[in-house]
């Protein structure tokens, strides 16, 4: 199976502001990633700044901020990181159980599966 790739609409959750982007979804990433230069058009603007180490160690600083994902009928809020040049644009596995989503490893595609109360 190769990667899954799927376009959501990303809003702004105060003024209804949108765009939409095609991200990598990453059951191993747990943030998801949007390139800054979208989350600024469309205003969404950044509450804070976290570290986060890189695959090859590095440490890297990024805003941070809160969006709507929306995919199909299914959105929710979720912590978005204002990825910079170089940074893949990635819906992380916070996001997906967000959305109440999985991967389907059979066809690469999203499936709903709903929310568990626990």
């Amino acid at each position: 199976m190769g990667l899954t790739k799927v376009k959501v609409l990303v809003v702004n959750p105060d003024s209804g502001a949108n765009a939409e982007v095609e991200l990598i979804v990453d059951t191993g990433l747990i943030f998801t990633w949007i390139d800054g230069r979208v989350l600024e058009g469309i205003g969404v603007r950044p509450r804070m700044v976290r570290s986060f180490r890189t695959i090859d160690g590095r440490v890297v600083s990024r805003r941070v901020g809160v969006a709507t994902i929306r995919y199909g009928e299914y959105e929710g809020d979720v912590e978005v990181i204002f990825a910079e040049d170089g940074d893949a644009q990635v819906l992380g596995v916070t996001a997906l159980e967000t959305l109440g989503l999985e991967v389907d490893s059979l066809t690469g595609t999203l499936r709903y599966v709903g929310h568990l109360a626990v």
